[in-house]
């Protein structure tokens, strides 16, 4: 195991092998780290913390610590990151606590840009990226492909759709649509689909064409969520993605993001 004489070890962690720790790396007790991931200066890791294989974390970032979350009192919980992630310099990723389930998690090939920071409780799946200074508060669902522009931020609880694309400077109130463009101009508000993004992963032009219908349903015709969904359910072509959005607004509790207009009077589907 390369452990870089200037780094800090408890003898309680669970490094592999073929781990690689950098200098002035910290790390208590109850951390795993997987094979191949490399910390390459400055870490600062706390247990109960489970590392997969193959991460690249940049100097200064804070894994695992206690949550900021003034209801905590120091139970016991946890924090889970995948495989393949690049942790970039400055982020900050706390543990659970136990309103959220105890564990905070990461899936895999995620890319966290510099000074992100994911909040207790958080759950965020695989392929996603959130940009530089992209605050996610706590219990904040992040589903698979999403990708969240720099200097966002998402308020507790809110749930971000498969392959959703948030612009820039956005405040993300309610659920982000699966598959939506929306940005923060000046509103937040939706903008169609997320086409570019869904062209790039193999998305045909049928399944990307419907969902531009069903979006422009939900944002564009003047209907409330309720009449929208009505209206997809009768005039689109029925696809996973379809449904997939459909479901999503069903099952949101805090109403989706959709325009000025529509958010002043959210209607969950």
């Amino acid at each position: 195991m390369p452990v870089h004489p200037a780094a800090i070890v408890d003898p309680a962690a669970n490094i592999h092998p073929d781990a690689d720790i950098g200098p002035f790396c910290v790390i208590g007790p109850e951390v795993e780290i997987g094979a191949r991931t490399r910390l390459i200066a400055h870490l600062y890791v706390e247990g109960p913390t489970m590392i997969g294989e193959d991460n690249v974390f940049y100097p200064y970032s804070s894994i695992g610590a206690a949550s900021q979350d003034l209801k905590y009192k120091g139970e016991r919980a946890f924090t889970r990151i995948g495989n393949r992630n690049s942790i970039r310099e400055f982020v900050t990723i706390h543990r659970g606590t136990v309103s959220g389930g105890l564990y905070t998690t990461i899936g895999d090939d995620c890319l966290l840009m510099t000074y992100s920071h994911v909040a207790h409780d958080c759950r965020i799946g695989d392929h996603v990226i959130l940009g530089n200074s992209v605050g996610l508060s706590g219990h904040v669902q992040v589903d698979d492909w999403a990708d969240v522009s720099p200097y966002s931020g998402v308020h507790q609880f809110c749930r971000i759709g498969r392959h959703a694309f948030v612009g820039p400077y956005s405040v993300i109130k309610q659920d982000v649509m699966p598959y939506s463009l929306t940005s923060h101009q000046p509103e937040v508000q939706v903008f169609g689909a997320n086409s570019i993004g869904l062209t790039r992963r193999g998305f045909d032009k049928t399944a990307i064409e419907s969902l531009q219908t069903a979006l422009r349903l939900l944002t564009r015709a003047g209907l409330n969520t309720t009449q929208a969904v009505e209206r997809i359910r009768a005039e689109v072509p029925a696809s996973p993605e379809v449904e997939e959005l459909l479901g999503f607004i069903a099952a949101s509790e805090r109403g989706v993001v959709k325009g000025g207009a529509s958010e002043r009077g959210a209607i969950k589907g």
